[in-house]
């Protein structure tokens, strides 16, 4: 694990220092420079904004059937096939069997795998190839299974050329498998490389504490969402590459607090509102328009880009009155048929209903906020009035942590009460990958921040702990009792945690082990531990504020548009916390 820590550090440090070296990389809105052949063509099309760097495999996990020198995989070669076949290794079927190779490349990564061949017994060779969030997933069946290329082609059979280099899939992957396909088949394997597709930008955002665990966590969300952050921001990289408006919210904050202003926040808010016009509700779910309006109002508090706002205001006060059209006197509310706040929390569909109503109240007050910020007091003042209505009907959580933290977040239950009834008893269990993020901001509403970091460093801390690299799209502590790790073969007698867990939509290997909305952790830390408070939008003010618990010291670096606020917290002899703040010009700071 530790290893596995300093290749993820490594990596996203490596990839901050390039993202830096502005003058030295061509960013997609450069002028791009076309072949002369073109000519004056008109042409239709569009520039990558992802950057792309090749990435060898980390060590070979398993291997049967003939090979030789398969310690070459291991390096970057120069991607070009070549006659002499010295830096390959060696593959050979024959009638009574295939040949085989697993290989891990270290870390989940985006994107397709690279193969260069050089000499070969034929001009081509059938292979399949299997990518995999888990070795196991690499070894699954479609047909009969829970395995699926459903959002990403993850397995297939290609035709591989002799003497030439070849592509294959895009997905989310952290492991792959190849097996040569033809018998009697012999060839030369040059590269097996991750082609690693990434959208290309410094982390201005950092954290680190005295307590390593966290600061694993706390890389581990952040490089969730980069790894996401594509054209568009995804909800995960393997299943479900769509923009899911109402699962977006933790991705947000953790982009505000580890990216700054990125311009994937805006492209997929505008994109949305094209696929999703009024009446429709984002990706048809009522919930998920609520959760438009949170998103708007936090991204504003934290930039304070009010022309952006404009471009949406049109959207935003249509929104108001479609929710008002539906919501009557007496507090009932039609918004919609489905109630939905996570997977998890679909079967208690009385805290469902109570949660539902929750987020709906939450929404509004955000949106009253935005309303005023675009000049509109009448709809500002419908906003609340829709939320008095709601609160006629304030409806028990019915022991839905879920429910509970909406709850106290909207200011229709007591953070104390909730923490004290609901979200502590059982500490991590009821957590969602989604909505513990919300669990953790109703526990620091009532200053539970120290027990808040022990659920962060159970929960979160046990996906690190099955050899996660990114976190989950759902997870449960009891699925580790008896259960391998996702790195390695699954040990007889103990239960693979990738493919024998997981409902509703993520049965099996269907489950996604890259998903943004798990990246709550992330951006908690930074807001409470490191203890940074917006007063006035655009962080234009701002309060420091430490939360550390048991943590000796914590430091890093929080982005604003006026650059980065430099903040240490170290816990003196007497209990005191000493804190030193840096902050750019343009950012008022009070302690």
């Amino acid at each position: 694990m530790v290893k596995l820590f300093t290749l993820l550090v490594a990596l996203m440090c490596s990839l901050s220092v390039i993202a830096n070296k502005k003058a030295e990389i061509q960013s997609a809105d450069e002028k791009m420079y076309l072949p002369l052949a073109f000519g004056n063509d008109t042409l239709n099309l569009r520039q990558d904004k992802m950057s792309r760097v090749y990435i060898a495999p980390k060590k070979v996990i398993w291997s049967q059937g003939t090979t030789r020198n398969l310690e070459n995989l291991l390096n970057v070669d120069n991607g070009q096939a070549d006659l002499v076949n010295a830096s390959s290794c060696y593959m050979q079927s024959t009638k009574e069997g295939g040949t085989s190779i697993i290989l891990d490349y270290g870390r989940e990564l985006h994107g397709a795998l690279k193969l260069v061949v050089g000499s070969g017994s034929a001009a081509n060779f059938k292979m399949r190839v299997r990518l995999g969030e888990s070795v196991a997933e690499t070894c699954s069946e479609i047909e009969g299974g829970t395995a699926t290329n459903d959002h990403a082609t993850r397995d297939m059979i290609v035709t591989v050329p002799r003497y030439g280099q070849i592509e294959i899939g895009n997905s989310g992957f952290r492991f792959a498998r190849i097996d040569l396909l033809d018998d009697e088949a012999s060839l030369y394997l040059k590269e097996v490389t991750a082609v690693f597709r990434y959208r290309n930008i410094p982390y201005l955002g950092t954290f680190r504490c005295s307590d390593d665990r966290l600061n694993e966590i706390w890389n581990t969300g952040a490089y969730t969402v980069h790894l996401n952050m594509q054209e568009y921001i995804w909800d995960g990289i393997k299943r479900d590459r769509l923009i899911w408006l109402g699962d977006m919210h933790p991705e947000t904050n953790t982009i505000s607090t580890v990216f700054g202003d990125e311009e994937s926040f805006y492209a997929s808010l505008d994109l949305a509102i094209e696929q999703y016009p009024l009446p429709n509700w984002f990706n048809g779910m009522s919930a998920y328009s609520m959760w438009y309006l949170i998103i708007q109002y936090d991204w504003y508090r934290h930039f304070g880009n009010l022309d952006f706002l404009k471009k949406h205001a049109d959207y935003i006060l249509g929104l108001i009155d479609l929710i008002d059209s539906r919501v009557d006197e007496d507090g009932s509310e039609y918004l919609s048929d489905s109630r939905f706040l996570d997977w998890p929390s679909s079967p208690n569909t009385e805290g469902v209903e109570a949660g539902y109503r929750a987020l709906l109240c939450w929404a509004l007050q955000d949106g009253a906020q935005l309303c005023s910020l675009l000049g509109n007091e009448a709809k500002a003042h419908k906003c609340n009035e829709i939320e008095k209505r709601l609160k006629k009907k304030v409806l028990p959580p019915n022991h839905l942590k879920q429910a509970a933290a909406l709850m106290a977040i909207a200011g229709l239950m007591d953070a104390e009460t909730a923490s004290r009834d609901f979200l502590l008893p059982g500490g991590p269990k009821g957590f969602s990958t989604f909505y513990g993020y919300y669990m953790l901001e109703a526990l620091a509403m009532a200053g539970h921040y120290e027990e808040a970091m022990d659920i962060i460093s159970r929960f979160w801390g046990g996906m690190l702990d099955m050899g996660a690299t990114t976190f989950w799209e759902d997870f449960d502590l009891d699925w580790t009792k008896n259960a391998g790790r996702i790195d390695e073969f699954v040990p007889k007698g103990k239960k693979d945690i990738h493919g024998d867990y997981g409902g509703y939509c993520y049965v099996g290997y269907r489950h996604s082990l890259c998903h943004g909305w798990a990246s709550g952790p992330t951006a908690w830390l930074s807001n409470h531990v490191l203890g940074v408070e917006i007063l006035e939008p655009g962080c234009k003010k701002v309060r420091i504020t430490p939360h550390l618990g048991k943590l000796q010291w914590a430091e890093g670096t929080y982005p604003t548009p006026y650059g980065q606020i430099w903040i240490r917290h170290e816990k003196q002899a007497d209990g005191t916390v000493k804190s030193t703040v840096k902050a750019p010009k343009g950012v008022k700071v009070i302690k």
